[in-house]
């Protein structure tokens, strides 16, 4: 029913590693739910790092120690850590293949999958190709490729991203996050007003949405 429908705002970057960790984590709180099928998901863009170049020359390791000014060994420590946490999610990730760049391009490909109703797909594709299959996210021939994977057509994809359709709409979720104060994702909002950051255990998750959808619903008759 339309009045027990619980909104959720995800910000996110297809460039973050713990955004799709949080992704699985949350997607496993909501199939436990008896209610999941009132839960409307809405994507918005993010960047973690507006500055980086559209193609990073060098590794993710190396990106993270010359333009972060992390140790190196906290680097290699810290990877280890976020494959085995997104192992534990059923993820695959490949740091080693991982190609760094800037994500504006792919998060305008995700803007335009949500007018076609494609948001979640394409969601979903963005990050393994980047964490999983070592795919150049900020190409855009590969990104129209991995388009025509998930039925978009690739030829409008190619001519879309060759333009600079769909910057507006990046940069005002960017802007909203902002305002509401996000400097760190995965970032959810719940019905507009419950903020939940980070990547948590999906017990947390689905403790948060019982409670929301709860007071949305009002006391039992």
């Amino acid at each position: 029913m339309s009045e027990t429908t619980l909104r959720v705002d995800i910000f996110s970057d297809i460039a973050c590693p713990w955004c799709y960790i949080g992704k699985r984590r949350f997607e496993r709180a909501v199939a436990s739910l008896e209610f999941a099928d009132q839960i409307q998901v809405h994507w918005h863009a993010y960047q973690l790092d507006p500055s980086l170049p559209e193609h990073y020359p060098g590794s993710e390791h190396e990106y993270l120690c010359q333009a972060k000014g992390m140790d190196p060994a906290d680097v290699t420590r810290m990877m280890e850590h976020v494959t085995e946490q997104a192992a534990g999610e059923g993820l695959n990730y490949d740091f080693a293949a991982l190609r760094p760049g800037n994500s504006f391009t792919a998060l305008r490909l995700l803007a335009y999958a949500k007018t076609l109703g494609k948001g979640d797909q394409l969601k979903e594709a963005l990050l393994s190709a980047h964490f999983e299959r070592g795919l150049d996210t900020a190409d855009v021939p590969t990104l129209a490729s991995l388009a025509a994977e998930n039925g978009l057509d690739a030829a409008t994809v190619t001519e879309l991203l060759g333009s600079t359709a769909y910057s507006d709409e990046v940069n005002a979720d960017i802007d909203q996050a902002r305002q509401l104060g996000i400097n760190s994702v995965p970032f959810f909002v719940l019905e507009g007003k419950y903020g939940i950051s980070g990547a948590q255990p999906s017990e947390n998750f689905a403790s948060a949405l019982r409670q929301v959808h709860a007071e949305l619903s009002g006391p039992a008759a």
